[in-house]
């Protein structure tokens, strides 16, 4: 496993992190949970990604029962929670949600409670929240580090403008800052690391965890020929992700990339994640999997990374048809 700095901090996360988003208590039980988080445990993944709205909050209580299970030092590992939906569902009221003091504070010890630890390793505001004014939610935050029980925290899908606003507060009030930004990046989601995100990589160093390297699972190449039975885009529910990834121009780019991954001798997933890590800017790119047999297959996209030459790259961008443009200057 290689490990990088998240960021300008001095925390070392695996650039392969796992993620439970729609897998841990929709697919998956605590046998088939406490297998996977096995096998990247002692692959050298240090890094486990969850939040509150996963799976309402079942999602954390998974992977806290696990942790409780295995018993593993706890400086060896990186676990996080994420902010700002709430995890009552419909049931949510005034408070329950969004990025005010009152629902991070709250948020963040129902969290430890959920996940079994005593601080989070990360903790992200999972969104932006137009109705809190975002010097209260960094205060928020900076009084959860003083406190003990976050360590960094960080951002979801924020805007480049929106996390400078957030590091000139923390400047301003001698507050501290985020430190990582977890937003979606793959070879169909690229703006935001590619362009948008520049200046602020080069003005606080930004640390990324980044989500869905294969766009939830059409970049593996098991939807090239339909959807198969069990998998996400069949789940109850995620009709709105299927609608949004299950279109022929992407299955016809992800085809001409899956005869790419043949040409080089490796799977179609792990190209598009040695893809993603390609990219020094990626902190850790976090995988999902249902069984171990699909994170073992995953993995491999490490020693992928080597065979992405200059001239492969170039013919990706040609099969995508989206590099970012940036500006002359």
């Amino acid at each position: 496993m290689e490990y990088r700095r998240l960021g300008r901090s001095g925390l070392q996360v695996s650039t392969l992190s796992l993620g439970s988003w729609v897998s841990f208590s929709k697919q998956i039980n605590d046998k088939v949970a406490e297998e996977i988080m096995s096998v990247a445990y002692e692959n050298g993944i240090n890094f486990f990604d969850n939040a509150e709205i996963y799976a309402l909050g079942e999602s954390e209580k998974m992977m806290g029962r696990v942790i409780k299970k295995k018993k593993w030092d706890r400086t060896s590992y990186i676990v996080s929670s994420k902010v700002f939906w709430g995890w009552r569902g419909k049931e949510n009221k005034p408070n329950q949600t969004g990025l005010s003091r009152k629902h991070v504070l709250e948020a963040c010890d129902e969290a430890l409670k959920r996940l079994q630890v005593n601080y989070l390793d990360l903790y992200y505001c999972h969104r932006p929240d137009k109705n809190t004014p975002i010097a209260e939610t960094v205060w928020a935050m900076n009084h959860l580090i003083e406190q003990g029980k976050v360590l960094y925290w960080g951002t979801s899908e924020w805007s480049g403008v929106e996390i400078k606003e957030a590091h000139r507060v923390a400047a301003d009030y001698r507050l501290i800052g985020p430190t990582m930004e977890q937003p979606q990046y793959n070879m169909f989601e690229r703006e935001k690391m590619e362009k948008e995100y520049l200046d602020v990589f080069r003005t606080v160093g930004l640390g990324t965890t980044i989500w869905s390297p294969l766009a939830s699972g059409l970049l593996s190449g098991k939807y090239n020929d339909g959807i198969p039975k069990n998998s996400r885009f069949a789940l109850p529910g995620f009709d709105w992700l299927k609608d949004r990834w299950m279109q022929d121009d992407n299955i016809k780019k992800v085809k001409k990339i899956s005869e790419l991954a043949k040409k080089l001798g490796v799977t179609t997933a792990a190209l598009s994640i040695a893809w993603c890590i390609k990219n020094p800017n990626v902190s850790s790119a976090i995988l999902g999997a249902t069984d171990k047999k699909h994170l073992l297959e995953n993995l491999k996209a490490l020693e992928v990374v080597a065979l992405l030459t200059p001239d492969v790259m170039e013919k990706i961008d040609v099969i995508m048809k989206n590099k970012p443009k940036l500006p002359d200057y």
